[in-house]
């Protein structure tokens, strides 16, 4: 399996992506998606920016944020901190 797969209904991340972003075991990764310890947004690009998606995940004040091809193929990937305040959901 790619680390990033693209189907009808969205993306689906593997968890041993998220796992090694955030220094935790991918089997807690289900887990904490669920009880919303790790939070997730979706853009869509437009303009010069379409057929790429932003993936951007967060977990204890950090982000991993994935720029993605209609594919699934990851195009940049970075993390940062970021404060409660810019947490979607907070």
């Amino acid at each position: 399996m790619s680390q990033i797969s693209v189907s009808a209904e969205g993306f689906v991340v593997d968890a041993e992506l998220l796992g090694s972003a955030f220094g935790v075991a991918a089997e807690t990764i289900p887990e904490e998606m669920r009880n919303g310890d790790i939070t997730s947004r979706s853009e869509t690009g437009v303009g010069e920016d379409a057929g790429k998606s932003r993936l951007t995940f967060y977990r204890e004040g950090r982000a991993l944020r994935l720029v993605v091809n209609a594919k699934g193929e990851i195009l940049s990937r970075s993390s940062f901190p970021v404060s409660k305040g810019r947490r979607p959901g907070q």
